[in-house]
Formats: C-alpha cells, sequence, structure tokens
C-alpha cells in the first residue's frame, strides 16, 4: 500500500513536470530535434494533404482553374496532364487564344474562374465562344485558402474545389440581356450626373444669395431652366426673370422677384453656364441612350405564357374582392428621367405580361428587372430561390436547431434596389399590397418591412413571368378583414388549449 502510494507520488511529480515543460517557450535546439511540427508547418501538411487525397468523389472531370488579373492569368490543370500543370498567359487577345488552343490539347471541357472585377469578361467572352463550359464562381466562396496564397496556388485551389463540385456557377443573363443592360446602366450613370449638374446650378446660386429654390420646387423644371438661363445670358432684373414663370407656379409673381434680388458675381456665374453645359451635355447623352435602347428592346423577341387555366385568358393571382377593382392603373404622371418612347408597351410585350399592374412596380422597376435578370426564370428552380439570389431573404446561421447568428448581407443588387423602391412607395396606397406593408411597418419596424415587402413582391413577379397570372388588387380593406379574420382564430384556438371559450360581446 505504501509502494502504491509512493509510485503515485512519482507519477504526479513527473507529470507536473511535464506540464511545466509544455508550459515553458522551447529553445531552437529543442524545437529542431524534438520532431514536432511548428504551426506554420502544420498549415503546410494539411494542405498538402488536403490536396493529394481530399476524399471526395470526384463530380466534374477534364477541368482548369484560372487565377484571373489584369497583366496575366495563371491557369492550372490536372496534375499529370502536362510536365507543367499551371502556366501563365498574357492578358492580350492572342494570348487568350493560345491559352484555349493549350487547353483543348489537353482535353479540357470545363474551365472555372472568380468574378475579379471586369478583367475576366474578355477571358470569359473568348473561352465561351471556344466552346468551354465556364463556371463563373463568386469570391467569397473560395477565399478559405489554406497556407500562403499565391497566383499559382489559387488556380489550383479552383481547379480542386471545381472537380469535386463545390462551387456554384454564377448567374449570366443572355447576350442580348446583357446589351439592354449596358445601356440602362450608362443610361442610369448620365441620370445621376445630371442631378449632379442641378446640384451644382443650387450651389452657384445660393452662393450668390439668388433664392429660387425656395419658391419653386425643381429648378430643373420650366421656370426653372428659363430663369437660370437668362442669367446667364445677362438679365439681372428681378421682375423679367420673375415674368417668365410658368402658370402652374403656386409662388407669386412678386414672391420669385423677391428671391431673384442676388449679390451677382461674374465668376459664380461662370460656374453656373459651366453646371448649366454639363446639364445640357447629359440630357444629350441620355437621349442618345434612349434610341439605342429602343433599338435594342424592339430587337428581343415577343413572349406568350402557356396558361393553366382557359385559352387566351390569364389566371389572377388574387380573386377579385369586394369592389372588383380593375387590374389596370391609372397612368400617373411620367418621371423626368423616364424614356420619351413608349417603354411600358415595349416591356409588356417582352415579359408577356404587364407587370405594372402589381401596385408600387413602374415602368422604371420592370426596365430595371429587364435589364438585369431578363424574363427566363428557370434559373431560379422556385420564388424563393429568386428571393434569396436577391439578398432579399434572411441570412440565418443555425446550429443546434437554434438560430446563432444573423447577419446582414453587404452585397448590392440593383433588383433588389429597385424593389426596395417600390416596396417605399405603398406607405400611402389604398390597395391591398399598401395595407399589408402598413401592417408589416407597424410590426417589424421601416427598414425590415421594406425588405420583406420588397421580397414579396419579387414573388408576384416571378409568379407572373412564369404562370402568366395576372394581378388583381383586393383593395386595403379586404386585407383588413382577413387580417382581423386571422387574429380572431387565433384568440380562439388559444382560449380552446386554456380551457375557455370565446363568445362575442353583448
Amino acid at each position: 500500500m505504501i509502494a502504491d502510494r509512493a509510485e503515485r507520488l512519482v507519477k504526479s511529480k513527473i507529470a507536473k513536470e511535464n506540464q511545466n515543460m509544455a508550459r515553458r517557450k522551447q529553445s531552437t535546439f529543442e524545437r529542431l530535434t524534438s520532431g514536432k511540427l511548428n504551426r506554420k508547418q502544420r498549415k503546410e501538411l494539411v494542405r498538402r494533404l488536403s490536396s493529394d487525397n481530399p476524399g471526395l468523389e470526384i463530380v466534374n472531370r477534364n477541368v482548369a482553374g484560372i487565377d484571373v488579373g489584369n497583366e496575366s492569368h495563371y491557369v492550372a490543370i490536372a496534375p499529370g496532364s502536362d510536365p507543367e500543370p499551371v502556366r501563365e498567359f498574357g492578358s492580350w487577345t492572342s494570348e487568350l487564344v493560345r491559352m484555349t488552343e493549350w487547353l483543348k490539347s489537353h482535353e479540357v471541357k470545363a474551365v472555372v474562374m472568380q468574378s475579379t472585377g471586369v478583367y475576366w469578361i474578355a477571358l470569359y467572352d473568348v473561352l465561351e465562344k471556344a466552346g468551354f463550359n465556364v463556371c463563373l464562381s463568386n469570391a467569397r466562396d473560395t477565399k478559405n485558402l489554406p497556407g500562403r496564397k499565391t497566383d499559382v496556388q489559387e488556380s489550383q485551389w479552383l481547379l480542386k474545389l471545381h472537380t469535386y463540385g463545390l462551387l456554384r456557377n454564377s448567374f449570366r443573363p443572355a447576350g442580348e440581356i446583357r446589351t439592354v443592360r449596358t445601356i440602362w446602366r450608362l443610361r442610369g450613370r448620365h441620370v445621376r450626373e445630371a442631378g449632379r449638374s442641378i446640384q451644382h446650378m443650387q450651389k452657384a446660386l445660393t452662393t450668390m444669395n439668388v433664392q429660387l429654390a425656395n419658391v419653386i420646387s425643381d429648378v430643373s423644371g420650366l421656370t426653372g431652366q428659363a430663369i437660370i438661363r437668362a442669367i446667364v445670358q445677362g438679365e439681372r432684373d428681378p421682375y423679367k426673370l420673375a415674368g417668365m414663370r410658368h402658370y402652374t407656379i403656386q409662388a407669386s409673381e412678386e414672391e420669385i422677384a423677391r428671391s431673384l434680388e442676388g449679390n451677382w458675381q461674374e465668376d459664380v456665374v461662370f460656374e453656373l453656364q459651366q453646371a448649366i453645359e454639363a446639364y445640357d451635355f447629359c440630357q444629350k447623352q441620355i437621349t442618345d441612350c434612349d434610341r439605342r435602347l429602343q433599338t435594342y428592346l424592339t430587337g428581343l423577341p415577343g413572349r406568350t405564357i402557356a396558361q393553366p387555366g382557359k385559352a387566351g385568358e390569364a389566371t389572377p393571382i388574387a380573386a377579385e374582392g369586394k369592389e372588383g377593382r380593375s387590374t389596370r392603373k391609372k397612368k400617373g404622371k411620367p418621371r423626368k428621367n423616364e424614356p420619351k418612347f413608349d417603354l411600358q408597351g415595349e416591356l409588356e410585350r417582352i415579359c408577356g405580361v404587364n407587370l405594372a399592374t402589381i401596385d408600387g412596380v413602374d415602368v422604371m422597376t420592370i426596365q430595371t428587372l429587364v435589364a438585369e435578370l431578363g424574363v427566363d426564370m428557370t434559373p431560379w428552380r422556385t420564388e424563393d430561390h429568386l428571393v434569396s439570389w436577391l439578398k432579399l431573404a434572411p441570412n440565418r446561421q443555425i446550429s443546434g436547431g437554434k438560430v446563432i447568428r444573423q447577419e446582414r448581407s453587404k452585397a448590392k443588387n440593383r433588383v433588389a434596389d429597385a424593389l426596395r423602391m417600390a416596396a417605399s412607395t405603398l406607405i400611402r396606397s389604398q390597395s391591398y399590397l399598401g395595407a399589408r406593408f402598413r401592417h408589416l411597418r407597424g410590426r417589424l419596424g421601416p427598414a425590415r418591412a421594406i425588405k420583406a415587402m420588397a421580397a414579396h413582391l419579387a414573388r408576384l413577379i416571378y409568379r407572373m413571368l412564369t404562370r402568366g397570372q395576372a394581378w388583381v388588387d383586393r383593395g386595403a380593406e379586404e386585407y383588413q378583414d382577413r387580417r382581423v379574420q386571422r387574429e380572431k382564430q387565433s384568440l380562439e384556438r388559444k382560449a380552446t388549449a386554456l380551457g375557455f371559450r370565446l363568445l362575442p360581446a353583448a
């Protein structure tokens, strides 16, 4: 018994010494002669083992991975198929053609690359024309590269991930839709630049204490532009300037004249002239874009959606309400930045349905949708897939059946922004969607309600484009009646669970 106790004391002492040795920092001699790996060596070993034998099923064969750069691209093919499996090619066209010939000589069928800036676009087009199946991956899905990151390792990492089917292909619309998208985005840039020119005019007028913006709502309108251009041409009499007012202006001529008694400065007037010239140039660019946009939209084919109901009839998404509201919205005053041709008619022909019947969705929202996504919804299997792709679905991290984190996505999506703008306009709408948005706003708050309503609009658009269903507004009263009915049923279930019974008030 004494011997056992002594043995336990010796083992405890040895364990304590080993623990103290582990806490102490090793010397260089001990580290090099112990045979243990440091952190860098362990990472390198994990990377090598993972690369040599990942233990996954091969999904894609004959694959190449490309690390895209500004000056050159690194291309990796399967090890053993070439003495130099990773090669560097220049970014000019002849080098890209040589790259495709090298890939074809090794029977490569699929190519994967990251969407790096705009450098991938030219390479993508060359590979697509050469007949390769190109997978365009989001860089966020491939960032977990172990070890030190180099261009060679990045291309090999892309090759390995795509070989085992671990990458998702990014959505890219058809060629005719991309041309429309290019013009529409360019037009939007010109509209923003024109807005900055208007702000420049207001700044110059305020510098000279010309308070024109305080008496008219829009200095880019007929009255504002007439007065500003007369100022640039040398007119200084406030009453002559005020006489240029349009009859629809609410402010009186005397009030406008008082606001035009400014401190005229020659240098600021020159600045104002430069702002006007910049504004006129932007308007010319917008007009040119409208003509080109009309040409491209006219070239797009019309669309007819097979109806599940009777031939030639559209199955409504929602049945008519008590008042029997029409599916046609009353066309309001067009916005200044809308194209001057019949854009709504062209979009209705291209989509096959009139998406403008949805309350809050105007012609500019529909054009943004068509230019960014097209009208073919087959890339998204369900409406929930489309909402998730638009980043309008909650990004919840679930572990053990519990939500441990709910992150906000930082990705930008032009269609999602347009749908958010459409949802925000429903705050005063006396429609079914307006009542739904106000209910969500009171329950979730403004920001979350706008996101939820934008997701609902995306679902409605998906149903109309895939099923050919028409949207019929049921009115705000219908939504309120249904909400009261749901609340009543909920209270009855709770009362039954507690052993009570609800009775109507006397």
